[in-house]
């Protein structure tokens, strides 16, 4: 319980915690090991919002003290923009209570269908999201600390929280494995634990823990933000996990198929790629071909700034006059063709051409 002693100053009444949910009332989430309730607490004497985790009361298979006592370790000692914040804890007798800052828009997976009637996020914005997650995942990997690492193990759309202003922050370390880093070789060998339609294949088969296990994971959640479709899904009355149907449909080159609608029509073709370029790697089966969390955020970043090229262009486009719009073009087409020299197979992500008419000029182009 060392963990617990290097904390205290951490440590708050159960009593407090009760009057600050009201007697656990405003319930705002459930997991695995027990249930979260809104409250407001006095913290440096100011009223905040906070989100309390009541753990299920632990028996004597000891099933949620361990990770219990894992968050209380990492989040007290590690601090990111990106990462949910512990703001304290409570162990009395049978209770075991964590205590974070209030994400106010909850978890990101309540808003991948575009036909959300909260907050239907925009493609630009879940770039920024992904963004956000891809950095807390990276500072875990490479940041925690020298010669450390930490691997989340249970990267999911509904572990990512979002903040006030849709800010991404990691959250819940419970099952998070503490690895050396900076070594040719290093992974952790024990039991697969995670989510099913998320967990790195690799890790199941063999029980071999690695930081490109949370990046497999993450490129499901990649995938659920540009299809709006959750980590498992069903697909003619046939129940599918998503990320073996987005790679499939990738290789196929027919990726448009499974994205959702309304979404597509906000997405420039530049950024489509390059986003789904990357989370396609982040499900390779050869671990040595997936991408460093480093190498995801600046293929994020960059879809994110041809996103915005492509908005200031159009908007630049429809504020000019409207014969100098059509002063050298009595007729514009623009359409995506199949590209006929295109194989269709493995690897070739987008099979397509763009096609421009333009008067009688007729030029084709690939994406």
């Amino acid at each position: 319980m060392s963990v617990i002693i290097k904390s205290q100053h951490l440590k708050i009444p159960f009593r407090d915690i009760e009057i600050a949910t009201r007697n656990f009332t405003t319930i705002i989430g459930s997991g695995g090991y027990g249930d979260v309730y809104k409250g407001e607490l006095l913290l440096s004497g100011k009223l905040t919002p906070v989100a309390v985790k009541r753990l299920k009361k632990i028996g004597h298979s000891g099933q949620g003290l361990k990770e219990f006592l894992t968050e209380i370790q990492l989040l007290s000692r590690y601090k990111h923009p990106n990462l949910v914040s512990l703001l304290g804890y409570c162990e009395e007798g049978n209770e075991k209570i964590l205590i974070y800052e209030y994400a106010v828009y909850g978890s990101l997976d309540r808003y991948l269908s575009m036909a959300n009637p909260i907050f239907p996020l925009p493609w630009k914005q879940r770039i920024k999201i992904c963004i956000d997650a891809a950095r807390g995942l990276d500072y875990l990997h490479n940041h925690v600390a020298e010669n450390h690492r930490v691997i989340h193990r249970d990267i999911k759309s509904g572990n990512i929280l979002l903040d006030h202003n849709f800010k991404a922050m990691i959250s819940d370390l419970g099952l998070s494995k503490i690895g050396r880093a900076n070594e040719n070789e290093s992974y952790l060998i024990t039991n697969g634990s995670g989510t099913y339609g998320y967990c790195d294949p690799v890790y199941i088969d063999t029980g071999i823990l690695t930081k490109e296990s949370d990046i497999y994971s993450f490129g499901v959640v990649l995938f659920e933000v540009l299809c709006g479709r959750p980590g498992f899904i069903n697909v003619s009355d046939e129940r599918r996990f998503l990320a073996p149907l987005a790679q499939s449909y990738c290789e196929k080159g027919n990726l448009n198929d499974i994205i959702d609608h309304d979404l597509k029509n906000q997405i420039d073709s530049n950024s489509l790629n390059r986003f789904a370029g990357i989370a396609y790697l982040c499900l390779q089966n050869d671990r040595n071909q997936r991408p460093s969390m480093g190498l995801v955020i600046k293929k994020l970043e960059k879809a994110l700034e041809l996103q915005e090229l492509a908005e200031s262009s159009e908007h630049a486009e429809s504020s000019k006059p409207q014969d100098e719009t059509n002063s050298d073009c009595d007729v514009y087409k623009e359409e995506k063709i199949k590209n006929p020299t295109s194989p269709g197979g493995r690897g070739c992500l987008f099979p397509f051409l763009t096609r421009i008419r333009c008067g009688d000029f007729d030029f084709r182009f690939s994406f």
